[in-house]
């Protein structure tokens, strides 16, 4: 779905809506990406005259005017009330706006409601369902956002990442998702799980839209970096990659070769022999910094939490903040070695599969977000790009991640990517 036509028009603006509100109560019921909302599309005319009467000639407005857009159930948003997925006191999670969702209105964006999140962005699933096969998971923790991208409810929406809360739920319902380079896009008015992992991102319909997003909602956008035509290509062969299933193997396997037959150069390079120990050390970060975060709210409402956030605080509590700190910096040793080994390489991008294999059926897991977790803990941007389907009919993703802060230039070598993989 489009965002609502450019027109002085303020009847044919409006009526978008109600074009948006009939594809709503057709899909929406079924996909549930949305929390419920009272009087949500009378909400929407209002704000649409509103932006209209503001914006009337085209010359003015601004780059996402009328553009809708999902906000993942963790971000708060003036007039919406945050639950996190989560059965804890409304009163407790309420807070200023974040400071992503302020600039996407400034830029003209329009809210078209809060999307569903598993319980505080960890792995308690909530009730959306895959757009493709209602009886497998959309993946998580940004369940709802990648639902109502892929269900054409709107061409934007919020996620966040930890693991693979962006990369993951894209890749199973055959979106586009950007993880950014750490702390690039505010992490304020957003409720933490674990601050030195999350990352705030978003999900778009193609390259096109996430270059139009880009430059409003990071903070320091600049695409003046020259950057060569094509990048030269890494494949992190070893246990890392092994990680994947071998039909989503088979089939990077020849994503590859298209990728190569269209020009791109590409190094196998062995990567992350230690990968065992890279996942053991994501879960003590997280489990200690959810642990720390969650500290006065689990004290006082441990008997609303779900049975697998509560055994990750109850895990976190008994790290100490000597191990946190090893496990830290152990990070940032990880970090500055895939610096190191890009460099001394001359790699440009890395490429996997976005995720082990397509959406599990079910909708009790949001599935492994193993094959983005050693990138999100370095900080790297990344981003899925839809690459065709499996033998059962749902997507595959093509996982791309960049030099740290070279963000920009990934964007830009993804509309090349883009184009390879959709004659895929």
């Amino acid at each position: 779905m489009k965002s609502p036509s450019i027109t002085t028009d303020t009847t044919e603006f409006v009526d978008r809506i109600g074009e948006i509100e009939d594809r709503f109560n057709i899909y929406e019921p079924s996909v549930k990406a949305f929390l419920p909302e009272e009087g949500r599309f009378e909400r929407l005319r209002k704000e649409a005259k509103s932006l209209l009467s503001r914006f009337l000639h085209p010359e003015n407005r601004p780059a996402l005017f009328g553009m809708l857009v999902g906000v993942k159930d963790i971000f708060q948003v003036d007039g919406f009330t945050t639950r996190a997925g989560s059965h804890l006191p409304i009163e407790e999670l309420q807070g200023e706006e974040a400071e992503c969702v302020r600039r996407l209105k400034d830029a003209g964006a329009l809210i078209l409601g809060k999307t569903v999140t598993t319980e505080f962005a960890y792995f308690s699933p909530g009730l959306t369902h895959n757009p493709h096969n209602l009886e497998h998971t959309p993946g998580g923790s940004s369940s709802g956002s990648a639902a109502a991208v892929a269900s054409d409810l709107c061409p934007l929406a919020l996620g966040t990442q930890t693991i693979g809360s962006i990369i993951r739920p894209a890749a199973f319902c055959g979106v586009l998702g950007l993880k950014p380079s750490y702390d690039r896009i505010s992490r304020a008015g957003v409720i933490p799980l674990s601050p030195s992992l999350d990352h705030i991102g978003f999900f778009t319909t193609d390259v096109a839209t996430a270059r139009l997003v880009a430059p409003i909602i990071y903070l320091d956008w600049d695409e003046s970096i020259k950057r060569p035509d094509k990048p030269i290509l890494g494949i992190p062969e070893g246990p890392y990659l092994e990680s994947a299933d071998t039909t989503s193997l088979a089939h990077f396997h020849n994503l590859c070769q298209a990728l190569d037959e269209a020009g791109y150069e590409q190094r196998r390079i062995k990567t992350f022999p230690d990968f065992s120990d890279i996942r053991i050390r994501n879960d003590l970060i997280m489990a200690a910094e959810a642990a720390r975060i969650h500290k006065d709210w689990f004290r006082n409402y441990e008997n609303l939490y779900s049975q697998k956030t509560k055994e990750l605080i109850l895990r976190g509590q008994q790290i100490s903040e000597s191990q946190l700190a090893d496990a830290l910096d152990g990070r940032e040793r990880m970090q500055e070695e895939l610096n190191t080994l890009m460099e001394s390489q001359s790699i440009d991008l890395w490429i996997s599969p976005a995720a082990p294999g397509t959406a599990p059926k079910g909708l009790e897991s949001t599935g492994d977000p193993v094959m983005n977790l050693p990138w999100t803990q370095a900080g790297l941007p990344t981003l899925n790009l839809p690459a065709g389907k499996g033998e059962n009919g749902l997507p595959l993703g093509l996982q791309i991640i960049g030099r740290k802060s070279t963000d920009e230039a990934m964007l830009i070598w993804a509309e090349g990517l883009e184009k390879v993989l959709s004659q895929i």
